[in-house]
């Protein structure tokens, strides 16, 4: 027996302009308004370079002459094309963030559609009611569709990285999109679906390298076979698709490898990344995927561990086999990455989220009612909270509250905005209409808990976009720095040597044009050092006894901690020094200019 019983009140549409409004109110809070952070700053790097560069730049991705390896152009070509179409108009910083809005929507509606399409099958369908009044196929479809793209936005992974400008959210998208055309594949084995896959699949691979692609392929050639399409068709189109997906990676491999970028192609360095990404899983990526994961995938995995077992005894099912198939495979590429990045996870969140929609409709009506219950009540505290805090620390009352809002972001003075207050206020509006529609009408619509769930979580995120915006760009921003060290290099200033990471060289090319050494290297007349500075009094006692300790370890991890090293090997034992500073908000982070004689 199905485990689904729904009347067709259960299913009424969420209004368009409602799912199109949380879209955008979730995507455009922290897109606009902020500088590149340390997270997010490494891409924008490239992706500016790109848009400021030439051929080679666009071949080589690259920071500012600062080569990049890992990963794949793709991101950073889209961001650099945002860059050229609209940085006139928007400032290069949005402009690139263009490219995010677009890889979200891609995301939401490859997510809609395969849950739409998976919906409406016989085998999704609700048990019939004994005098009817059960849903129509195609009112059960908008339905899941509209859950699962609820559930999605509701997960605290994809709130973290869906702003950023980074590799990792573009494969998320494109992994939604891979889900779509492999149902549509498996209800329709043609070569035209199976070209599409390859789509999917090459665009795949030249955003984070072809080991998730060939898992996705594999399984879903495992997916065909179980539900009986002949095994000679299917690898005969899985063939096609990964012809097709070769074609779309030699767009970049080809030229790369014949133009010879700066004197070298960047294609045997990627491969060698992603011939690293792979071991045998081990205790380290196991306890992160476990650790990371109950709190990045929430609320999807409840919702989908649920779905599994209550559909466990159906036969069958395209819209639980097919999704758990993926992410079994998709799991298998993390634990045997040896050093996983959290980023890495989103690729995960799209097949949960599918079976989560699915989840929902068995779950009792208690349950649901207790997950709207603890959404309203957790969520209006959390609101609550950040408006007393935003308060305090504007007019110092209450006090501890104001020392704890400004004690992260010593010397940064607050001021009022008018308009990230009404943005935020205008949210908390919304969101007080919202719980009193559930108070009030005792709806029984199917998406009512998801959609209080992801509609506090976005009021939090808009909150924390608009009126603590600029305390996070002041502690996470390089914006001042970069500015203070150019004021202090000469306008005929050749280039600058330089041991700071990726996402700071960014931030130092953008914000101050500090003109770093270029990929062809040579001699330059200025050294931008960052070091570290611990407890001046503890770390003048014990500075000789661990310097010959910590001098090895700090060569082979490129760390700027020891300033003899440093100072040996980028040659400033001689040089004098121009300035020396750092963010006001970070006590050990220093960064000292030098002129070499």
């Amino acid at each position: 027996m199905k485990p689904v019983r729904l009347p067709a009140a259960a299913t009424l549409a969420l209004p368009r302009w409602a799912l199109y409004a949380l879209g955008m109110l979730y995507i455009l809070p922290g897109l606009i308004g902020r500088d590149p952070w340390k997270d997010d700053a490494g891409s924008f790097g490239i992706m500016w370079t790109m848009a400021r560069g030439g051929l080679h730049d666009w071949l080589y991705p690259n920071i500012a002459g600062l080569a990049v390896n890992d990963e794949g152009p793709l991101a950073f070509w889209l961001g650099a094309i945002c860059i050229k179409l609209f940085g006139w108009l928007l400032g290069d910083v949005l402009a690139a963030r263009v490219s995010n809005i677009g890889i979200f929507v891609l995301g939401t509606m490859s997510l809609w559609y395969t849950a739409f399409h998976l919906g409406r099958r016989p085998e999704a369908q609700p048990l019939r009611l004994a005098f009817g009044g059960q849903p129509e196929p195609d009112d059960y479809g908008r339905t899941l569709a509209d859950t699962a793209v609820l559930v999605y936005l509701g997960s605290l992974g994809l709130l973290l990285y869906s702003h950023e400008t980074l590799a990792v959210t573009l494969q998320g998208s494109l992994i939604a999109y891979f889900l779509y055309r492999a149902v549509r594949y498996v209800e329709n084995a043609s070569v035209r679906n199976a070209a599409l896959v390859g789509l999917a699949l090459g665009a795949l691979t030249l955003t984070r390298g072809p080991l998730s692609p060939i898992a996705l392929v594999i399984a879903l050639f495992l997916g065909a076979r179980f539900f009986r399409l002949p095994a000679r068709t299917s690898l005969r189109h899985m063939a096609l698709a990964a012809g097709v997906a070769l074609l779309l990676t030699l767009v970049w491999v080809l030229p790369a490898s014949i133009v010879q970028p700066y004197g070298q192609s960047p294609v045997p360095a990627w491969t060698a990344w992603n011939l690293n990404e792979l071991s045998l899983p081990n205790w380290t990526s196991i306890s992160a995927f476990f650790r990371v994961g109950v709190w990045f995938f929430w609320p999807a995995w409840p919702f989908a561990g649920w779905a599994i077992w209550a559909w466990r005894r159906q036969q069958n099912l395209l819209h639980i086999v097919l999704p758990l198939t993926f992410l079994g495979a998709l799991t298998l590429v993390i634990l045997c990455d040896p050093s996983p990045e959290n980023g890495d996870l989103l690729k995960l969140l799209p097949p949960l989220a599918l079976m989560a929609a699915f989840g929902l409709p068995t779950m009792k009506r208690g349950a649901i009612n207790a997950i709207d219950w603890f959404s309203v009540m957790v969520l209006t505290t959390l609101a609550a909270l950040v408006w007393l805090f935003w308060i305090a620390k504007l007019t110092g009352w209450p006090a501890q509250l104001a020392h704890n809002a400004l004690k992260l972001v010593p010397g940064f003075k607050p001021e009022f905005g008018i308009i990230s207050f009404l943005v935020a206020a205008g949210g908390t509006v919304g969101w007080i209409v919202l719980v009193r529609w559930r108070v009030s009408r005792q709806p029984s619509v199917l998406w009512r808990a998801v959609v209080l769930s992801s509609s506090g979580l976005i009021l939090l995120w808009v909150l924390l976009m608009t009126l603590f915006l600029p305390d996070l760009n002041y502690r996470r921003s390089y914006a001042g720095v970069a500015q203070a060290i150019a004021a202090k290099l000469p306008p005929n200033a050749n280039c600058i040597d330089t041991n700071v990471s990726a996402a700071q060289r960014a931030s130092f090319a953008y914000f101050g044009r500090l003109p770093f050494a270029g990929m062809e290297g040579g001699q330059c007349d200025y050294v931008l050092l960052q070091d570290s500075v611990r407890t001046r009094a503890k770390a003048d006692d014990k500075a000789d006894n661990k310097a010959d300790s910590k001098a090895d370890d700090d060569r082979a991890n490129g760390k700027p901690g020891d300033k003899r090293a440093l100072a040996q090997r980028l040659d400033t034992g001689r040089a004098t020094l121009l300035w020396e500073g750092r963010r006001a908000s970070d006590r050990d982070e220093r960064f000292r200019l030098y002129r070499r004689r």
